[in-house]
C-alpha cells in the first residue's frame, strides 16, 4: 500500500483530519482503560513532528446523532494532552458553520480534538452531504481507526471520496498483524478461542479452520461443544441447540487436517463467589458450573503452543475477574508471552475482554501484536472486506 502516511509526504501547515477510536471504557466520567489511546500516540508524533494541523475525529459510545452529556470527548482530550505532555486544544461544539475557521486558526504542530462526532446526524447513516461537510474542515484525511472501518460511516468511508486520504500508522500495523496470521502464515499455527457463545464466531473458526494447524476451545464455546459432544456441563454457560454448528466445526477440522481440543479438565463451583475446585470433564454434577480450565488442559495447551510459530488469541479461558477463575487465563497468558520473549514466535491477541485480562496481568508489552479493534477484529478473522479499508483502497488520491 503506497498510500501510507509516511516520513516523505509533504503536509507542513495542512490540515490533517485524522480518524481515530477514542470509545474507551468510562466510569464516572474517568477513562478506565487506555489502550486505544495510547495506541494513537505514533501518529500523532509523526504529524506534530512534520507540522501538520491536527483535526481529530473520534467517538464515544452510541448517541444516535443528538447531544449526551455523558458521552463527550472533552475528559480523553485532557488524557490525550497528559500523555503526548502537549496542550489539546478542545472544540466542545457539534460541526457546524464556524467550525473551519476555528480549525484554521490552529498554528502548525498543533492539535484540535472535535466533539463526539456521533453527535453528528450524518454520521452514522454516512450521509453524503455530511461527509462533503467534514471533508473540506481538512486537506488531507488520515484513517487511524481500524477499530472502527467494520462501519459505514462518514467520518471512516463517505470522506474518503471527497479528499485524499491514507492510511495511518496504527491501522497499518493492524493490516499487517493479520495478514500474517490469515495470509503470510508461519505454520504451525495455533487459535486459542473462547467467550460465551460459539454461534458468534462459527465464521471465524470456519475461515481459519482451513489455514490453522491447531483450534483450542475454551470458555463458554467449550461448553456448548462438551456438551454436543456427550459431556455434562451442569449448570455451565451453554448453547443447546448448536448440535448442526459442532458437528459442521468436527467435519471441517477432518477435512482440513486441523486438530480441535477442548478442555479434558476444568474447575466448578455452585456458584459465582465460591473457590472451585478442579475435576475431570466427565465428573461434573448437575448442580455445578464450568468457571475455569484445570491442570491437565493447561498442560495440554502449553504443549500445543510449545510446537507453535504463529498464535491468536481470542477470548479468556473463564471467568478471570474472580481471582478463583483466573488461573487459566493467566496461564496462557504467560505461556504466549514466554514464548514470543524466548523463541520469538508471532503471537497476536484481539477482543475486548482479551486485552483486558492482558491488561491485568500487566503483560501488553509480551506479544507482538495487540489488537483493541473489537468487532472490526472479528470481522476480518472471518474473512470480511471491511468498508473503511475498502473505501481507503479505492478512493484514495495521492498529491
Amino acid at each position: 500500500m503506497n498510500n501510507i502516511l509516511n516520513q516523505n509526504l509533504e503536509i507542513k501547515g495542512k490540515k490533517v483530519l485524522l480518524r481515530v477510536d477514542l470509545n474507551v471504557p468510562m466510569k464516572n466520567g474517568a477513562i478506565t482503560e487506555s489502550s486505544r489511546v495510547k495506541k494513537i500516540i505514533p501518529t500523532i508524533k509523526l504529524l506534530i513532528e512534520k507540522q501538520a494541523k491536527i483535526i481529530i475525529l473520534s467517538h464515544i459510545g452510541r448517541p444516535k446523532g443528538k447531544f449526551v452529556k455523558g458521552m463527550s470527548l472533552k475528559p480523553i482530550s485532557v488524557k490525550l494532552s497528559s500523555l503526548l505532555n502537549k496542550e489539546v486544544l478542545f472544540n466542545k461544539n457539534k460541526i457546524n458553520e464556524n467550525t473551519l475557521s476555528e480549525v484554521n486558526k490552529i498554528a502548525n504542530g498543533s492539535i484540535m480534538m472535535l466533539e463526539n462526532i456521533r453527535f453528528n446526524e450524518g454520521e452514522e447513516s454516512n450521509d453524503s452531504e455530511f461527509s462533503k461537510k467534514i471533508s473540506k474542515l481538512g486537506d488531507i484525511y488520515v484513517n487511524d481507526a481500524f477499530s472502527c472501518s467494520h462501519r459505514s460511516h462518514a467520518s471512516i468511508e463517505g470522506i474518503t471520496k471527497y479528499i485524499p486520504s491514507y492510511f495511518g500508522l496504527q491501522i497499518n500495523e493492524e493490516i499487517n498483524a493479520l495478514k500474517k496470521i490469515t495470509s503470510e502464515i508461519k505454520k504451525p499455527i495455533t487459535l486459542i478461542i473462547g467467550g460465551s457463545k460459539i454461534s458468534t464466531k462459527i465464521k471465524i473458526i470456519n475461515n481459519l479452520i482451513k489455514k490453522f494447524n491447531n483450534i483450542i476451545i475454551v470458555g463458554g464455546m467449550a461448553n456448548t461443544m462438551l456438551k454436543h459432544t456427550g459431556s455434562k456441563v451442569g449448570k455451565s454457560i451453554c448453547e443447546n441447540d448448536c448440535g448442526n454448528l459442532i458437528k459442521e466445526i468436527l467435519e471441517s477440522s477432518n477435512k482440513y487436517n486441523c486438530n480441535i481440543t477442548c478442555p479434558a479438565d476444568v474447575i466448578v463451583s455452585k456458584n459465582l463467589e465460591d473457590k472451585g475446585k478442579e475435576k475431570d470433564i466427565r465428573e461434573i454434577n448437575n448442580d455445578e458450573m464450568i468457571l475455569d480450565i484445570g491442570t491437565k488442559t493447561i498442560s495440554s495447551i502449553k504443549s500445543i503452543i510449545n510446537n507453535s510459530n504463529t498464535v491468536l488469541w481470542n477470548g479468556p479461558a473463564g471467568f478471570f475477574e474472580n481471582p478463583h477463575f483466573q488461573n487459566g487465563t493467566k496461564q496462557i497468558i504467560e505461556i504466549i508471552s514466554q514464548k514470543t520473549i524466548n523463541d520469538k514466535i508471532f503471537s497476536v491477541a484481539g477482543g475486548g475482554e482479551t486485552v483486558a485480562a492482558i491488561n491485568k496481568f500487566k503483560k501488553f508489552d509480551s506479544f507482538t501484536f495487540i489488537s483493541t479493534a473489537g468487532g472490526a477484529f472479528l470481522e476480518h478473522l472471518e474473512g470480511k472486506t471491511l468498508p473503511g479499508i475498502k473505501a481507503l483502497n479505492q478512493n484514495v488520491r495521492i498529491k
